[in-house]
């Protein structure tokens, strides 16, 4: 038979069960709970019947939900016994009085304002986390769920995190609740916020220097074949080659081709600052991404620094030819409206891409050949 006491301390351990807590706060269909309190055996009554009656007269005196009672006879009694059998909690609050800890109390109950003033889609998230909210003082809490739900994929706009001004927060907001943010986005937007990192995901200014990976195409105009080079230095060194490929992503340096007197940067991405560099007004520029909203937004974005920059493999004709058989989900379109620095078709592609189940085609499912005749076909164009 169990005591008031030893179910309080097991409610208590319940508590801490993200499941348990996650479910029962969330789920009204999870009430009531029911714990078994047990019944003393014949000789616990036969040889202790003080102590049976003390366990009796603690549950009788417990004010927290409903204790069932039983009648049960032994030889050793001339009555039977009403003993308590089973204790049922109705509510959240009954289960949180009922652990009798003060520190579950003050959690359930700042859990409690959190709630009524999130919204719904981070209630889990908020209740299971406890280690990440309650290190936090509730009001920033709160405001980063209200931040979450303003920002979108390049909310930034290529300006740094702490120039971002929404919700009301103050310039150190990003940095004092980053994790807590990026979580929180991940609930929105299926991961992709820590994924990607926050600054890509929201197209901000990265404050540290991003690395990227050129490769020697020519084969003599570097010291190594390939090598990392912070955007930072590469806007302010020029590079010797008079053509630059970019390519959005490294894992597609296995399909380019030997050329002469040319270089690619691969693995940009988002982070393209760094072609506003005025050496590069002096150069060939190609570039070759991803075929789908986020990719020709990306180009878009190239284009910005330099109009004159030519796309390779990013066309409606390219797509067509592996839509059936390589196509896949974009897991986060772009904005609805094309940006204004795509052309007409272009422009074109990009409403048909968000028109399609599966409107996302990576570089890397193209056939290597066809991506070296493009890239060696598009140098040989623009031999100076």
């Amino acid at each position: 038979m169990k005591t008031p006491t030893e179910l309080a301390s097991k409610l208590a351990q319940q508590w801490h069960n993200a499941d348990l807590r996650e479910q029962r706060l969330l789920n009204p269909q999870s009430w009531p709970i029911q714990l078994s309190i047990g019944k003393p055996a014949a000789s616990t009554v036969r040889n202790h019947l003080s102590q049976v009656r003390q366990h009796i007269e603690r549950w009788r005196q417990l004010r927290i939900g409903r204790v069932h009672w039983e009648q049960h006879h032994y030889q050793s009694t001339h009555d039977a016994v009403e003993l308590p059998v089973s204790w049922a909690l109705s509510t959240p609050t009954e289960w949180v009085n009922a652990t009798a800890s003060q520190d579950i109390r003050r959690e359930y109950q700042a859990l409690g304002r959190l709630v009524q003033q999130t919204d719904s889609q981070f209630h889990p998230f908020l209740i299971r986390q406890r280690s990440l909210v309650f290190n936090k003082p509730e009001h920033e809490v709160i405001k980063a769920a209200e931040l979450a739900l303003l920002l979108t994929p390049g909310a930034a706009q290529g300006s740094p995190l702490r120039a971002v001004s929404l919700a009301g927060i103050d310039r150190k907001f990003f940095e004092r609740n980053r994790t807590l943010i990026t979580r929180l986005l991940d609930i929105r937007f299926d991961g992709l916020a820590s994924e990607q990192g926050l600054e890509t995901f929201l197209g901000a200014q990265h404050d540290n220097d991003h690395w990227l990976l050129v490769a020697d195409l020519d084969g003599s105009l570097l010291p190594f074949t390939q090598q990392r080079v912070r955007d930072s230095e590469l806007i302010a060194c020029p590079l010797s080659a008079s053509h630059i490929l970019i390519v959005e992503n490294e894992r597609c340096l296995h399909q380019l081709p030997e050329l002469s007197d040319t270089l690619a940067i691969l693995g940009a991405g988002l982070n393209l600052r760094w072609l506003s560099a005025e050496w590069l007004s002096d150069k060939t520029l190609g570039y070759w991404g991803d075929i789908d909203s986020r990719g020709l937004s990306m180009l878009a974005q190239a284009r910005q620094h330099q109009p004159g920059l030519t796309p390779l493999l990013m066309s409606r004709a390219i797509f067509d030819n592996y839509q059936h058989s390589k196509a896949v989900t974009e897991p986060l379109p772009a904005t609805p409206e094309p940006p204004i620095q795509l052309s007409p078709e272009e422009a074109q592609l990009y409403h048909h891409l968000l028109s399609l189940k599966k409107g996302r085609l990576e570089q890397e499912f193209i056939d290597k050949q066809q991506v070296m005749d493009t890239v060696s076909q598009w140098r040989a164009h623009n031999n100076p």
